[in-house]
């Protein structure tokens, strides 16, 4: 294996506090640098490269490999940060939501029936429609909810969309706002609430947004600005947004199943490493919330690829002591490959 571009070992910190650099950021361009490789007997068949972060909860660089200052749009990673003024502008308590509704409110579900349903009940509570909602009609994932709609002739609606539950927390704040239906606008009053928090959870000025699969804008911040975030998820801080963060990491970790489903990582990786709350984000995007380092780990894949993304995840939270290498769930995502007649072909593995 390859030797990493650029690593921080632990106590040698940066501080990450907004807009600072440490100095050889300044004078270096780092790149991404080889990760994950998949090798097929002899041969490396395979190479992903990219960034990854831990930071703690002052904001300080513990880790990094590639470039921690890499800017990048983080996807359905930081839906926790979308759903943070759902929560602190009080919207959640005033609609009695739970703990499941915070979960779904975090999360990429595959649209099985308890997600489905979830969305449903909520949004019968807040008195909307699937045509309420901004997100697009989307398939479901799940197998049996996909194969009941096609054995029915039904089509898929809206509330199947894996970001409905987020939707469900943009919907519940608009009302609680008072604001007009087109929430996914970027001068909504809930979008410049989740801009808000997402810049003050990051320590950054966002450099701008895209439009994210489910027509919310979604703002770009560095890899260590995300992971600067996950880790204040990860302190337990008693102003509005730290509670507000410390409920809905809670309420991931209480309910894997309604943050992705079945046979996810998220979901298999939280059960495998109790305590730990985690977030895959399209293109190769991966967060951790560690709460008993009080640290978060924040991880780009340069070609976007997913199963590196979470063979990286599983190896850093290996090597942070939160998950056993051994776990079926780490060895899903790290070891041995296996051809259809289970003869073992290869192996994925990390540079770390």
């Amino acid at each position: 294996m390859g030797n990493l571009t650029h690593q921080r070992p632990m106590g040698e910190a940066l501080k990450g506090g907004s807009g600072q650099k440490n100095a050889c950021l300044e004078t270096e361009m780092l790149t991404a640098t080889p990760l994950i490789e998949v090798w097929r007997g002899k041969f490396l068949e395979s190479q992903h490269r990219g960034h990854a972060v831990i930071c703690n909860f002052e904001g300080e660089i513990l880790e990094a490999w590639g470039d921690p200052e890499h800017v990048i749009l983080p996807r359905s990673s930081c839906k926790i940060l979308q759903a943070l003024p759902l929560v602190s502008s009080g919207a959640a308590a005033a609609q009695g939501l739970t703990t499941r509704h915070l979960a779904l409110a975090c999360a990429s579900h595959q649209g099985a029936e308890m997600h489905s349903q979830l969305v449903l009940e909520w949004l019968g509570q807040l008195g909307k429609t699937d045509a309420d909602f901004r997100c697009g009609t989307q398939w479901p994932r799940d197998r049996l909810a996909s194969n009941d709609l096609v054995k029915t002739d039904q089509s898929a609606c809206r509330y199947h969309n894996n970001c409905s539950g987020k939707h469900c927390g943009f919907l519940t704040l608009a009302q609680h706002l008072k604001a007009g239906p087109d929430y996914h606008e970027v001068d909504h009053p809930v979008q410049i609430a989740v801009r808000a928090a997402f810049e003050e959870m990051t320590g950054e000025a966002s450099s701008g947004y895209g439009i994210d699969g489910c027509s919310a804008p979604n703002w770009a911040c560095s890899i260590a600005g995300l992971a600067r975030a996950m880790a204040r998820c990860a302190a337990d801080g008693s102003d509005k947004i730290g509670t507000a963060a410390s409920q809905l990491r809670d309420a991931m970790m209480a309910h894997p199943e309604l943050v992705a489903g079945e046979t996810r990582a998220c979901t298999e990786l939280m059960r495998a490493a109790p305590g730990v709350a985690l977030k895959t984000g399209a293109e190769a995007v991966f967060v951790a919330i560690i709460p008993r380092l009080r640290a978060g780990i924040a991880v780009k894949i340069e070609d976007g690829a997913t199963r590196a993304s979470e063979a990286l995840i599983a190896a850093l939270l290996i090597r942070l002591g939160v998950l056993q290498a051994d776990h079926p769930a780490a060895l899903k995502r790290l070891g041995p490959i296996h051809n259809w007649d289970g003869l073992q072909t290869g192996k994925i593995s990390v540079a770390l």
